[in-house]
């Protein structure tokens, strides 16, 4: 799998189509992002954690809408997976990156990571390199919570809000979060230096702000060293959306979100 991401990113070097290449390279025995920019360079690509599962998953796109911001005029290749693409497809909707200046690389996700993501869609629509096997069933949290008596699930949500210790963390790595202000650091919405956070206040605040935009890729609950159900919680929200207006994000690169049509004739 990582020759063909190799070949295909070392074609779009060579031909001039592309400025630099991110995704991921494995120096010194750790895996973290890279923009590979010389076909040389691509000796120390990695798929993540040593091509096993993937493991070592970064918000990518993120990476990426920096690069845009600082080289407007440049094309970049970037590495995405099945939730990598989907929120490609709603960045590009947000204005955040332009189509014409971003080719994907795709690669699917092995069956484990699938698993332990409980992906419906573990791979981009057309993969350079994988085959697309079968989604996994999604994870029955939700369907438990819910079935929860109102009271259980409020005392749920608020046990695992009570040990955030607002580190920032679920919105640093979220690859969908690029407001250039933002309100979790408004202290008349959310008072900072104050552990442990407002609760609610905080999370409910983030998940609001998710709306239509969440592309459901895990990376805020695997960073949160509190273990609170972020992605559910985001789950959650995403379906209260989809029943109320049809809308489910990255599915189709011309629908935008209902919150998203201001302007729009």
């Amino acid at each position: 799998m990582k020759q063909k991401v190799i070949d295909r990113v070392k074609e779009l070097l060579e031909a001039g189509k592309i400025q630099g290449f991110v995704g991921l390279r494995e120096s010194g025995g750790h895996v973290s992002p890279y923009v590979f920019t010389k076909a040389e360079e691509l000796a120390e690509l990695s798929l993540g954690d040593h091509e096993k599962s993937g493991d070592a998953r970064y918000p990518l796109n993120k990476v990426l809408i920096r690069l845009a911001r600082s080289y407007p005029d440049a094309t970049f290749a970037v590495l995405v997976r099945g939730c990598d693409e989907r929120g490609l497809i709603e960045l590009f909707k947000w204005n955040q990156l332009a189509r014409e200046r971003v080719i994907s690389v795709g690669i699917t996700c092995p069956p484990d990571l699938a698993e332990a993501c409980s992906c419906t869609r573990p791979y981009p629509e057309e993969p350079v390199a994988g085959d697309k096997g079968n989604g996994v069933a999604q994870s029955p949290a939700l369907e438990n919570i819910q079935a929860m008596a109102t009271q259980d699930r409020f005392r749920f949500w608020m046990d695992h809000f009570d040990r955030c210790v607002k580190c920032y963390g679920c919105r640093n790595v979220c690859p969908m979060c690029f407001c250039n202000e933002c309100s979790l650091e408004e202290d008349e919405l959310v008072e900072t230096g104050v552990l442990p956070t407002e609760n609610p206040i905080f999370h409910l605040t983030r998940a609001v702000h998710m709306i239509g935009r969440c592309i459901d890729c895990g990376l805020c609950e695997e960073t949160c060293p509190a273990d609170i159900p972020l992605r559910t919680l985001y789950k959650k929200v995403a379906e209260i959306v989809a029943e109320q207006t049809g809308f489910r994000p990255g599915v189709d690169p011309e629908e935008k979100c209902p919150f998203n049509i201001y302007g729009d004739t």
